[in-house]
């Protein structure tokens, strides 16, 4: 029998912790049904018995205190909400109870924003990980020792586990019950949920909005440059000469407060714009190719599918309603 132990912290996103209950219940339910014996105990653990959510709104039942819990296998950390300062200042007396568990043997998980509650143990130091594609800027900038993998949908690291953003839990959740079953029973869980399997990358869901969280006033100058022109043809030599500055310093300092290279910026902007303009325009792919500054429509198609890990009609088709190739 695994045991799981779901971990109930203050300001939590309810789904996150009730999804994995759901999920490993459902799992044992498979294998009863086939004469097997359950798989997984899953309670809800915390500080107290009664940990209030949403200013009171809801509360959650525990079904063990932390300090009664001397051996655990897994350990989930779901989804934080609100302001993440004060949810770990909120749940920092937990902390001592996962690091322990973890050196003892025990995995650790954690869902979408969770990521943050896990880095603040310190177990995350040195490995990668996943979280929800809008915060992992911030979560470089709290934690810069954790490295964080952009896009990821699943992340393991040395008996650590995280997922993307919001219910990529799920993806996460599923790849568990393969590991710890079988192929079978994840696809059997899947269809049951009616969750994508096998889904690797946030990258369609993602939206660029430019990397200006930094200090570099000259920088971000270039930045709203190349977001008001995008249309337009522009090179590195171009824009550092357009600036004064050195193309040395000039992309020394844009990859240092963006983290992009000055040409991936461009690239990132444009294929933002095209992803906007395929979600509602009628627009037929060459045409989008032109509108947002491309000459090359198959480096356009490479690109597009680089950053969004889908070709410009397969991301249309998922995402614009009645609109069709002309």
């Amino acid at each position: 029998m695994k045991r799981v132990s779901v971990i109930v912290p203050h300001n939590v996103v309810m789904a996150t912790i009730d999804g994995p209950r759901q999920l490993f219940s459902a799992v044992n339910d498979f294998l009863a049904a086939s004469g097997q014996p359950a798989l997984f105990d899953v309670q809800f653990v915390g500080l107290s018995r009664e940990v209030s959510q949403q200013d009171g709104r809801y509360t959650v039942h525990t079904d063990r205190l932390l300090k009664d819990v001397k051996k655990t296998d897994l350990i989930i950390i779901p989804a934080l909400t609100g302001d993440i300062t004060t949810a770990l200042e909120a749940n920092i007396g937990m902390n001592p109870w996962i690091v322990d568990q973890y050196n003892n043997g025990a995995e650790v998980v954690s869902l979408c924003i969770g990521a943050f509650f896990l880095a603040n143990t310190g177990l995350l130091d040195g490995k990668k990980c996943s979280t929800h594609w809008m915060f992992g800027k911030e979560l470089e900038t709290r934690f810069p020792e954790v490295e964080v993998v952009e896009g990821s949908i699943i992340t393991e690291d040395r008996g650590i586990y995280s997922s993307g953003g919001a219910n990529s839990y799920w993806n996460l959740l599923l790849y568990l019950v393969e590991k710890y079953t079988d192929r079978r029973l994840a696809i059997l869980a899947s269809k049951y949920f009616a969750i994508e399997i096998d889904r690797n990358t946030q990258s369609p869901f993602t939206i660029f909005k430019g990397q200006k969280g930094h200090e570099d006033a000259q920088i971000k100058n270039v930045q709203e440059y190349i977001e008001a022109n995008y249309q337009e043809k522009m090179s590195v030599p171009d824009l550092a000469a357009m600036f004064a500055l050195s193309r040395r310093s000039f992309e020394r300092r844009f990859k240092k407060a963006t983290a992009n290279t000055v040409v991936e910026y461009i690239q990132r902007v444009k294929i933002e714009a095209a992803k906007i303009t395929l979600e509602s325009e009628r627009a037929n792919v060459n045409e989008v190719v032109y509108s947002v500054g491309y000459t090359d429509p198959k480096a356009f198609r490479s690109t597009f599918k680089k950053i969004t890990g889908l070709s410009p009609l397969q991301y249309r088709s998922k995402y614009s309603r009645g609109f069709l190739e002309d």
